[in-house]
């Protein structure tokens, strides 16, 4: 019988072998979406993070307002919320500043970027959106062409930047792109399988600036988790890694990926990201790309996605982990009709950075590049914007027209568009791009009539 989870991390911890995780048959620990990390909130990769779109002002706290006159802009606690909005050296009221066109105004702004720095990697996951194996892989990004990416990133702001993969930890100069990285201002997170970090290398994500890695957990148990990961092992190995980051210091979140296979695990998952200390889970919903689309099959129904959303939004006062849904931007519409059926408002007050999230967030504040340097909305949306051995990051960022069609939400098409929570909302596009061949087509996973 295999020990609780709990129980394996405490003999882990105090296991000074130090052995390294074997390196398997190799394939992607899978999503390719974090969404990135925030000093007390989370992130998670195209895998897809918690980016906020403005809020209304009258949401937020009004002695946390203030204006920066030297450069005009408003801003709340100590981040810049707004653009410029003044009467002379007076913010504009924050009544004035409508939610609508807020939103609108950031929806170009860059808050996270998942990067996949190789495609290789030591696990075969059958979920994964990169199909990733062990290499090599032709055409990958080198270090100049890595440093050159961050600097073009750190032009448009101070995004969170998720190393992803593939295995980040297969990549033998990630440590020096970490930290210049961290060096250019940049949030530096990482979202490794968990089975290659020793204590050294654990002290080396310390040292570079990484603030925060992401571990996919998809079972409860060695049996549930290593079938999914494809490599005897994968389990008692992603527990080792999470021992060394908690050792060193560094925070750490669980991501699960929802299929009919753990769907009714992931209270037991949940209730494992509590025991072992991480400060966040987030679930992922299954986008049949990749070897993803070989076990389409396992995609809950859209039922099954109402009801795990459902779910997901009780545990919010029944735990201490940050909460975060990524590839489900319906969770957004369900906790503001959850929240008219409790008579809550909706505001930062209540819902912290719920309230003020939009659901899908390709393109419109995220983005991925690939091991070869081609600009997607998502991992999962596979819709070239441009690559930067071609154009500069910026210039891709700011003028793919794919980009522009996807901040506009009054483009959507079907239920979609129709539907008084495409603000909010919008339908997972990756989804609706492998199920129709296009990326504002109407979400297919939706039961809710608009």
């Amino acid at each position: 019988m295999s020990l609780p989870p709990k129980e394996i991390l405490s003999q882990l911890e105090s296991d000074k072998s130090k052995k390294d995780f074997p390196v398997g048959r190799c394939f992607g620990h899978g999503r390719g979406n974090n969404k990135g990390y925030k000093p007390s909130s989370s992130f998670g990769e195209n895998e897809t993070d918690r980016q906020e779109v403005m809020p209304d002002a009258k949401t937020l706290p009004g002695k946390l307002w203030k204006m920066d006159s030297g450069r005009g802009r408003l801003w709340h606690g100590t981040k810049p919320v707004s653009p410029a909005n003044s009467y002379g050296n007076r913010a504009m009221p924050p009544s004035k500043i409508s939610q609508r066109h807020a939103m609108k105004s950031n929806r170009d702004k860059l808050r996270l970027v998942a990067w996949e720095i190789t495609r290789n990697c030591n696990l075969s996951c059958v979920h994964c959106r990169a199909s990733a194996t062990n290499g090599p892989h032709d055409g990958e990004l080198d270090t100049n062409d890595a440093f050159r990416l961050l600097d073009e990133i750190a032009e448009l702001g101070q995004p969170i930047v998720i190393l992803t993969g593939g295995e980040p930890m297969m990549r033998k100069d990630l440590f020096e792109i970490a930290s210049y990285g961290t060096q250019k201002g940049l949030k530096m997170v990482m979202s490794p399988n968990g089975t290659l970090i020793t204590p050294e290398t654990a002290q080396k994500m310390k040292t570079t600036g990484i603030h925060r890695i992401s571990v996919s957990i998809d079972g409860p148990n060695k049996e549930s988790h290593d079938q999914f990961r494809g490599v005897p092992g994968a389990f008692e190995g992603a527990l080792k890694g999470i021992s060394y980051v908690k050792t060193a210091g560094i925070e750490f979140q669980i991501n699960t990926t929802i299929t009919q296979t753990n769907l009714a695990q992931i209270p037991q998952i949940q209730k494992m990201a509590e025991d072992i200390g991480a400060v966040a889970h987030h679930i992922f919903l299954l986008v049949p790309t990749g070897r993803g689309k070989y076990i389409q099959n396992s995609e809950i129904t859209a039922k099954e996605y109402e009801e795990t959303l459902n779910w997901f939004y009780a545990q919010k006062d029944k735990t201490m982990l940050q909460l975060k849904v990524t590839c489900a931007p319906h969770y957004y519409r369900i906790l503001r009709q959850r929240a008219k059926e409790d008579q809550k408002k909706v505001d930062f007050d209540t819902y912290g950075l719920d309230a003020v999230t939009r659901g899908c967030l390709g393109g419109s504040g995220f983005c991925f590049i690939s091991h070869r340097g081609q600009v997607q909305p998502c991992g999962f949306l596979n819709t070239n914007c441009g690559n930067i051995t071609q154009a500069s990051f910026v210039d891709i960022w700011q003028n793919s027209s794919i980009f522009q069609e996807l901040r506009n939400p009054d483009l959507l098409k079907g239920k979609c568009g129709k539907c008084q929570y495409r603000q909010v909302c919008g339908g997972c596009r990756a989804r609706a791009f492998e199920a129709t061949g296009d990326y504002l087509a109407e979400e297919p996973l939706c039961s809710h009539q608009p």
